[in-house]
Parts: C-alpha cells; structure tokens; sequence
C-alpha cells in the first residue's frame, strides 16, 4: 500500500507538469528563446542564411538588442539589494537590525550581486527571473545557512490559472530538470538504488523551442546537449528530475498555559514572603499583648474571674498564631499567582493531542484555540514513477519568487527583448542590402560575347587595379553592368530602426555614453539619469522591489525557524569608506544558579518584525556628481575633510584617513596647550593682582580687628551696667512688694479690730 502510494505521488508529479506544459507555455517558451536568441545574436534561420547566401547577400548581423539590454541590467544591478527589519515592540528593536546583518550575511555567502544579476538578465531577456531560497545543511560545519540561488526560468512550471504577478496564488510550483543519473547519484546519495532503476529514454525534453541552427549556431544551450559521459566514460543517461511546491492547510492550536516560576524566582519570591509576614507577626504581637493587658487589668478590677482571664489569655494566643499561619498563605498564594505567567505557543495539532494525556499538562492549560497555517509542501520524484521524498517546510509562502518584467497576468510575461525583434531585423536587413549594394560596385559584372574572352583570365583580374585585360578582334568589347545606386531610404531606415530601438525600450544612447553632445556639469548628467530611467524606475517600483520585498518575507520566515541555536556571525561591512568587520550573536543561552538554561538573550526565532526593501537602493550612484556635491558640502562646511575623503576612490585612503585624524588630534593638542599657556598667563596676572590686594586687605582687617576689640570692650561694659541696673531693679520690686504686702495685713487687722 504504502508503494503504490508512493507511485501515486510521482505520477501526481508528472501530470502535474503534462499540466503545465500545455499549449500556452510552449508559445510563451517559443516567443521567449527567440527573444534570447538575438539578445545572443542568434537572429538568422538556416532557411534565410542559405536564401542570403544563394543570392550573395552577406548574412552578418548588428546586434542592437544586446548593448540596451546590458544598460538596462547595469542600472537595475548596480548595487545589492537591502532590506530593513522594523522591531513590533520595543523589546524586538535590537533583534530586528540583528535580522538586517544576517539578511547581508546570507546574500555575500550566497554571492548575492551575480545571482541578482543573472536573475535580473532573465527577466529581461526570457520574460521572467526565479529566486530560489534554500539551505545548504552543510555549511558552517553542519550548522547550515540560508542560501539565494537562482533558476532557469525554462525550468520553471507554474499553475496556469494563477493571476498573481509574484504567483502567490498558484496551486503549485514545479522545477523540472532534465540531470544525468551520476548528477543525481552526487546530489541524493542515499537514493542511489532508485535512481539507477530509472529506464533511459525518461528526460522530456520536449523538443527544441529554438528557430536556430545547432549545428550553425553561434552559442550552445542546455537544451543542445541531449547525453552525458559517467565518470567511467561510458554515455550516462539523462532522466527526468521533478521537485513539486504546493500550498497546504496544517491544523495547530495555540495554547495559553500557565509558565510557574522558576527557582530563582521561588528563593526571591520566598525572601520577600519572610520580610512581609515578618512585619505582620509584629503587629499581631503588639495586639496580643494589648489584648492581655486588658485582660490583666479587668481580672484586677474584678470584673472576670481568673479562670475566664486564662481562657480568655489562650483564645486570643490561638487567633493570633492562626491570623499569622493565613497571612503566610495568603502572601505565598498572592506573590506566586503574580510571578505565574501565561504564555503561548503554538505546536501542531498531533503534538496537542499527544501532550493533552498528560495531567501536569492539563493543569497547565488555561486555554486553546484551534487555527489553520498555510505550508508548503516539497514532493520529489525522478522519471515517470519513481517517488524520492517528502516534506513540510516551514513557511507560508513558495520559496520560489519570480522578477517578471511585463506582466501579462498570466504565468507567461513578455521579455523586453521581444518588442526589439522586429528593429533588430529591419536593421539587418538595410545594412545587409547596403554592404551587398557596395559589394557589387567595388566588383562589377560584365556582358560579353560568347568566346570573346578568356573567362578565367577576366574572373581572375577584372577586380584588380592596373589590369590589362585582352578581349578577342571580330568581337565587341564587355560592357560592365553598373549596380543601380543605392537608394537613401536604407540610410534613413537604420538611423531611424537605430532611434525606435531605443524608444521602445526607453534607453537612449545618451545612457549608453554615446551622445555628440557635453554634458555642461554634473547636475546635467544627473539630468540624463533621471529623464533616460524613468521607465525603468517605473518597472523597479512597481515588479522589481515589490518582489525583492517578498523575498525578504520569505528569507525571514526560512531564517528564523533554521537558525535556533547559538549562532555568531561574522560580516565585513563597508564604514566610511573603510571595511570593518562587524560580529553579531543570536540565541545567547542564559543559566540560573544551578547551571541550567532558562532562557535565550536575543532570541531570534521568537522576535515579531517586519521587513521591507529599501527602495532605489539598488540603482546606480553617479560618482562624479556626488563627488562634486560632497565638495561643496566640504566648502560651505557642512562637512569635514575626513567625511569628504571617505567618499572619494583615493588610494591608500584608509591610512589617508589615520593620518588626518592624528593631525587633526595632534593640532587639537596644540591648540589646548595654547589655551593653557593663555589661561596660566592669565592666572599669574590675577594672582599678582591678588597678592597686591592681599596687602591692602591686610591692613583693613587688622583696622577692623581693632575697631571689633573696641567694640566687644564696649558691649561688656555695657552688659555689666545693664546687669548691675537690672539686680538694683529687681531689688526695688521685692521691696515694693513687701511693703504692699505689709500695708494689706495692718489694713485687714485693723478692720477686724472694728468689727469686734
């Protein structure tokens, strides 16, 4: 059962790719490779080279289409690509520049820029560009890294019903290779009996799509090789290499689950129970012993008698030990329930179920919910039946990202080399019928009588200069046949083909640096690369970009679920015009007290970022022109001579650069030592003032002490009298008051010697 399920899978293969190449694509492919064709100037059939050469036509081509297609590469080429990680929260800021660095860690070890480019001539020579992201599990010792390669567009079978420009809809994505059993063997080792089961005969290859002659042909494709040679020498069979991408529908659940503190945070959670019921046991001591003294006091008034006092003394010990032990519970209870997290995570549907018999997990578990994610799935098979693996990977969307240059809303887009088919033959044709017109005026022909010259001698040296040529007496001389002139249509027609070539495809000759006219500065060259790129710049924002963008996306995707471990990487990044290089880490394990790993310190595969295409960065800088405006910049001072030169293509500017800064230190050195001599000139000045000032002071204060000693002399003689007038005052009362006194007791007396 599981054979014949397995056969089913590689037939599902192949039909799929009966499928795709139907009808529609073998025209796009037609249309595409002559397209190529004269981009490799491959633009003469056998048929019109040998009707050229019966009529003794010349059958040499102008390639016009190649100088406008290598611009339009250089422009869109000129630099590598970047991508911007922008952090979800605050916490994801660092990781997301992390991201920046790994993205152009990933794009040198890949050789991003000649991938790039490649994928780039594609689009605009066979209509369309492949990306392809995948990991080289042996890189890096094993550990593997994320790798940017790029496809043949030929061997590219999409769904024929998508309508995405980037093919995000389509039901599949299938490369199809035609590889000889040896590659295969060297590629799947492990399938290595499989493979030699494949019958010969299984390559598909579908025939030649191209108009050229193989034989006659000025280049050699991989669809002219139809064998191999093995290792032994023996012919080794080419067979049928199918790699299937689909988009499937996995269940997971995203579970809530309650994370307990870990130890560490148990000791510190249980130091600050100590403290807080600590704190509380004093107060309910200071209560429980009011409570007693209460107590004591009423058994001492009498009020209760002392066996309700003893009773009364242990029921309240009783409820302040049990107030403490509750207090204890409820602090622990409160302190855990707040270090207690709930996290989530997201696992598969199946790892779910199989967790869920577990009861420690159940317990755990706050809450779930069910959710659907899209993943691609990867189905391999070779030949008609054979089945060689399967797998999910890890991401959303095709690791098949496709740079189409004009969009047809179809999988089928058309090259710019194919509006340029029809210039490139007219031209052709107008310099064939003027080289074949000067021919026959530098050679002429000539009428003569049958046996009035020696032919051979007349074929020989009719051409050379100086020649004397004998013709027969009795007979009229040859009379040479002039070619009619030239018409100047043929002129004008290849100027004109030479103008509409560059009209259509938007690139003028000016953009080329084949312009009769100066340009008077910079600002007009820059000028030139505005106005003649505009087109292009419309093609870069609206396919170019947009798919860089996405395959950021899918870059990120593929990074963070492969690099999970700890990871350093190391990058040499151009700095202010110096390469520096620059080591990031990812994962950084973090242990507790007891040597074991809690958590990770710039966890790359958890982070939430967004990532996006810087846009126009990979279009050309003008290096005079912006030289020119960092000079001005330097002359209005905008900028110092060491950011200037950074910029510039001097030699040896690096140790440039060293030396500047040492001057510019040392004079700054200098400078302050001026300034301190300054400032010590300055101090010796103040201090001689000071010293002089010092003396006059001196004199004041000793002016001064003796005028204070007069005065303290003063205050004592003055706070003596006031005492000896205050003792003499109070004095004065007391015999005031005495005598008061005595004059109230004779008064009293007397009246009570009245009333007797």
């Amino acid at each position: 059962m599981a054979k014949r399920g397995r056969k089913n899978k590689a037939e599902i293969n192949k039909r799929l790719w009966n499928r795709a190449n139907g009808s529609h694509r073998s025209k796009w492919r037609s249309k595409s490779q002559t397209g190529y064709d004269f981009y490799l100037d491959d633009q003469i059939t056998k048929g019109e080279k040998d009707n050229l050469e019966e009529s003794g036509m010349p059958t040499f081509t102008i390639n016009r289409i190649l100088p406008i297609i290598e611009i339009m590469k250089y422009f869109v080429t000129a630099n590598s690509p970047r991508w911007k990680a922008v952090g979800a929260t605050g916490d994801d800021v660092d990781i997301a520049q992390v991201h920046s660095d790994i993205a152009d860690y990933c794009w040198y070890l890949s050789n991003g820029k000649s991938v790039y480019g490649q994928v780039i001539l594609d689009s605009l020579v066979k209509g369309i560009g492949y990306f392809l992201l995948d990991v080289d599990q042996d890189a890096d010792h094993g550990k593997g890294d994320v790798i940017f390669s790029r496809i043949d567009p030929y061997d590219v079978f999409v769904d024929p019903s998508s309508r995405d420009f980037l093919f995000r809809d389509a039901a599949f994505i299938m490369v199809k290779k035609n590889m000889s059993k040896t590659q295969l063997r060297n590629l799947f080792p492990q399938y290595s009996r499989k493979i030699n089961k494949v019958s010969s005969g299984n390559s598909d290859a579908g025939g030649m799509y191209s108009q050229r002659d193989v034989q006659d042909s000025k280049t050699t494709q991989p669809e002219d090789i139809l064998s191999s040679i093995d290792p032994d020498g023996e012919t080794d069979d080419i067979i049928g290499y199918y790699e299937n991408y689909t988009k499937i529908k996995v269940p997971f659940v995203n579970v809530f689950m309650q994370i307990p503190p870990s130890p560490i945070e148990m000791d510190q959670i249980k130091k600050a129970v100590e403290v807080q019921v600590q704190e509380f046991t004093a107060e309910i001591q200071v209560r429980l012993e009011e409570k007693i003294a209460s107590l004591e006091q009423s058994f001492e008034d009498g009020d209760i008698i002392e066996g309700r006092f003893a009773l009364e003394v242990e029921k309240a010990q009783k409820e302040s030990e049990l107030a403490i032990e509750q207090k204890q519970s409820e602090i622990m209870s409160m302190a855990q329930d707040e270090a207690t997290k709930v996290d989530q995570h997201i696992m598969s549907k199946e790892d779910f179920e199989i967790r869920m018999k577990s009861d420690q997990f159940v317990k755990s578990v706050v809450d779930f919910v069910d959710f659907y994610e899209t993943r691609i799935k990867l189905t391999c098979s070779i030949g008609d039946d054979i089945f060689l693996y399967e797998y999910e990977l890890p991401i959303t969307e095709y690791p098949i990202i496709p740079i189409p240059y004009m969009y047809t809303g179809t999988p089928y887009p058309i090259s710019a080399t194919m509006p340029l088919i029809g210039k490139q033959q007219e031209i052709n044709k107008a310099h064939q019928i003027m080289i074949h017109n000067a021919n026959l005026s530098s050679n002429l022909r000539w009428m003569y009588e049958e046996g009035s010259v020696d032919e051979e001698e007349w074929e020989q040296y009719s051409s050379s200069p100086g020649a004397l040529l004998k013709y027969r007496q009795g007979f009229n001389p040859p009379t040479p046949i002039l070619p009619a002139p030239i018409n100047n249509a043929f002129y004008t027609i290849t100027q004109e083909g030479k103008g509409d070539a560059e009209y259509i495809s938007g690139v003028p000759s000016a953009m080329m640096g084949f312009t009769q006219q100066q340009a008077e500065t910079y600002r007009g060259l820059l000028a030139n690369d505005e106005f003649g790129t505009r087109r292009l710049k419309s093609w870069m924002g609206t396919v170019v970009e947009p798919g860089l963008e996405h395959l950021g996306k899918v870059f990120q995707q593929i990074a963070q679920k492969h690099y999970t471990i700890d990871k350093v990487f190391r990058i040499v990044q151009p700095e202010a015009g110096v390469n520096e290089e620059k080591e990031i880490r990812i994962n950084i394990p973090v242990y507790n007290d007891y040597g074991e790993a809690i958590s990770r310190w710039m966890d790359y595969e958890t982070a939430r970022f967004d990532v996006r295409v810087v846009a126009g960065a990979t279009m050309p800088v003008n290096r005079w022109a912006l030289l020119e405006e960092y000079f001005r910049w330097f002359q209005s001072g905008l900028i110092d001579d060491i950011s200037m030169i950074a910029e510039t293509d001097i030699r040896n500017k690096k140790q440039l650069i060293e030396r500047k800064s040492l001057y510019s230190q040392l004079q700054s050195q200098i400078e302050g030592l001026g300034e301190s001599l300054k400032d010590r000139e300055g101090t010796i000045e103040t201090l001689e003032r000071q010293l002089v000032q010092a003396g006059i002071k001196m004199k004041v204060n000793d002016a001064g002490n003796e005028v204070r000693k007069d005065l303290l002399e003063t205050e004592s003689q003055q706070k003596l009298l006031r005492g000896m007038m205050k003792n003499e005052f109070e004095i004065a009362k007391r015999d005031i008051k005495r005598e008061v006194k005595a004059s109230i007791k004779e008064d009293q007396e007397k009246e009570l010697d009245d009333n007797s």
